[in-house]
């Protein structure tokens, strides 16, 4: 839809959008499903005008009562999402823009409690709004980018506009606030790609600095930004890297101890390490590497597995840890915590790592991505430590290929070194190798799989080894050919290694597409799972699963693979199940009451959980070991009742 251009007449646009508003009305008496297009293009009209916003905030009701939002997903403002609002007002067509411009109007009258909806409370108006004017803080100053100056239309003009309306009556300490609350959310699910949440934090500090701004007694975002910027004595005023490093040689035994203890203490608490930290390790390895272990913020188990292995620890310090590379410390502390390197074939695959000459392809890659201040092994080196370290933390973003990231999981967490023969095989030899029901497969030649472009927005391993993982994926699928069930039963047993159990279940018949006997599927995973019905068994080995995404209103959004960790009880008593979803963030409103929790119940960094019925009625197919099923009898009639209604009322709908 083209939408005109802007008019500088305030009265007589307002007059035009009043009138598309009684049309519109009127046509919907004979046609509920009539467009809304005249209104919005009058709406921009009036948002282009000297007072337009004023205007159209006090016609929210009028817009609500004559079916603006009608038949779309702005009907319905309490299953709107910030992160999606935000793309649509900062890059959507201009139609799109317009109608999310009005719904935020409307969101904040319900917040500012000059208007009463249904269906959204002034609680969750004020929350949406404060998240998607958090995430948009960079307009904080009034200034735009050069992309939202040339759009179409003057919307970058208008949309600055608006995000100063809603700044001024909504006060920017809610704003600070709420993304500081955001950024702790996400560093709670301790990521290994970190960059974006160090961009908010850096959004964060700009404002506290900024006079212009009150910000007093914001100390929980202080506290966040000197963890980035000055976490310690020696470079709490951020002076630079070149003035920190004079400053580090002039230090004494005390004051390195200090500088020691800070830097472990914020990178423990939040995840995020400062680029100041590896110069910290750098002169401590060259003169006092025994304070080595409180700079990592080794436990017992930790400084055990670094005095036996001091000459590799040293070694990738010395080839790793810099400041552009500062997030692998982490990794290296969390690496030495998990005590693989105890495991022999751990240690000399990392000493061949180390070694490593790379392929131009794999070169070619890291330097893309990741610029050429050190040498593209040297980035490979620093994402694997990351999962090493961090095998809950590796995610695809926006790609397809959530097969091959899980797989990255549970070789990281269970399997380290056939993990490093993978990256030494796709990164030396662009190649990879894997068998299937005796058939050797080669990565190289494949054509790809379900991700047609290789994925760039990810950790340096998965840039390198997912391309080569999707591929072997999709042939292990061909080779399989027409079979009487869902192929990732034969494929996820031979791709993810033996521990996958070859027992299976499909909720869906593989010949007609529809769900078949679900009850009995639900009350099969409790008795493979549930530690009340299964005879106490624990979850040994991850297990990969299938899961059915919902959008916030329950509907689907499309199938996804993730890793079953463990089943417990949580603080409450309650049974929950432990996972791990290879997205960013696993913290999703899956609709009807069912939200992913990622802290506060129980979840270890980079899990997520959800009530155990809640899980199963998200759940599509799963893997168990058919020797080790509970009673099936045993198992709650109204817990099989409760998860097959909560599938069969929101994502199931269309398949029964």
């Amino acid at each position: 839809m083209t939408l005109s251009g802007s008019n500088p007449d305030t009265s007589a646009s307002v007059a035009a959008f009043d009138k598309a508003l009684e049309q519109l009305a009127l046509a919907h008496q004979s046609n509920p499903l009539a467009p809304n297009t005249e209104v919005l293009e009058s709406a921009l009209q009036v948002m282009a005008a000297p007072g337009g916003l004023d205007a159209l905030y006090d016609r929210v009701p009028a817009m609500e009562a004559k079916g603006v939002f009608a038949n779309s997903d702005w009907n319905q403002p309490a299953i709107l999402r910030p992160a999606l609002a935000v793309r649509t007002l900062r890059q959507g067509a201009p139609a799109y823009t317009v109608i999310e411009a009005l719904s935020e109007l409307r969101l904040l009258a319900v917040a500012m409690g000059d208007y009463l909806h249904p269906g959204i409370s002034a609680e969750q108006a004020r929350n949406f709004l404060t998240q998607v004017t958090a995430l948009n803080l960079d307009l904080l100053s009034g200034q735009m980018s050069e992309a939202d100056r040339e759009r179409p239309q003057g919307l970058g003009h208008i949309v600055n506009s608006l995000y100063q309306f809603l700044l001024n009556r909504l006060g920017y300490e809610s704003i600070l606030d709420s993304l500081v609350d955001e950024v702790r959310r996400l560093l709670a699910q301790r990521p290994i790609q970190t960059d974006s949440i160090k961009q908010m934090v850096s959004q964060i500090a700009k404002c506290l600095f900024d006079p212009a701004i009150e910000t007093s007694g914001m100390h929980k975002a202080e506290r966040l930004v000197s963890a980035l910027f000055g976490p310690t004595p020696g470079c709490r005023d951020d002076p630079g890297l070149a003035v920190y490093g004079e400053r580090l040689v002039a230090m004494d035994d005390a004051a390195l101890f200090e500088e020691a203890k800070g830097f472990a203490s914020r990178m423990q608490e939040t995840g995020m390490v400062s680029p100041y930290h590896p110069m910290l390790l750098r002169q401590l390895r060259e003169h006092r590497d025994d304070l080595l272990p409180l700079a990592l913020g080794l436990s017992i188990t930790g400084n055990d597995v670094l005095q036996c292995y001091r000459q590799i620890v040293h070694e990738l310090i010395d080839q790793v840890i810099h400041p552009e590379t500062c997030q692998a410390v982490y990794g290296l502390a969390m690496f030495l915590e998990r005590g693989s390197l105890f495991t022999p074939p751990v240690a000399a695959g990392l000493w061949r790592q180390l070694e490593l000459k790379l392929c131009k392809t794999a070169a070619d890659k890291l330097s893309a991505v990741f610029g050429d201040a050190h040498p593209p092994r040297v980035y490979l080196l620093a994402g694997v430590l990351s999962l090493l370290g961090q095998p809950l933390g590796v995610g695809q973003g926006n790609n397809p290929t959530c097969q091959s990231v899980i797989g990255l999981s549970m070789w990281s967490f269970n399997d380290a070194d056939f993990l490093l023969q993978l990256v030494a095989w796709a990164a030396r030899d662009d190649d990879v190798v894997m068998r299937f029901e005796g058939q050797t497969i080669n990565s190289q030649h494949l054509e790809a799989g379900l991700a047609k472009e290789p994925p760039t927005d990810v950790d340096p391993v998965s840039l390198i080894l997912i391309p080569h993982l999707d591929r072997v994926y999709g042939e292990m699928g061909r080779l399989c050919g027409v079979r009487d069930d869902d192929l990732h039963r034969w494929i996820n047993p031979e791709m993810y290694g033996w521990w996958v159990g070859h027992g299976f279940l499909s909720v869906t018949s593989r010949e007609t597409g529809k769900i078949h006997d679900y009850e009995g599927f639900i009350r099969h995973f409790y008795a493979c799972y549930h530690p009340y019905y299964n005879g106490n068994i624990p979850v040994i080995h991850p297990q990969p699963a299938g899961i059915a995404v919902t959008d916030s209103g329950g509907r689907l959004v499309g199938r996804h693979a993730i890793t079953i960790i463990r089943v417990n009880l949580d603080r409450d008593g309650l049974m929950r199940l432990y996972f791990f979803n290879p997205n960013n963030d696993s913290g999703q409103d899956w609709g009807q009451g069912i939200n992913c929790s990622t802290q506060s119940n129980g979840e270890r960094y980079g899990e997520a959980s959800l009530p155990f019925v809640e899980f199963a009625s998200r759940l599509c197919v799963f893997h168990y070991d058919a020797r080790e099923v509970g009673d099936l009898s045993l198992v709650p009639e109204t817990d099989v009742v409760r998860g097959t209604e909560l599938g069969r009322t929101s994502w199931a709908a269309g398949y029964e």
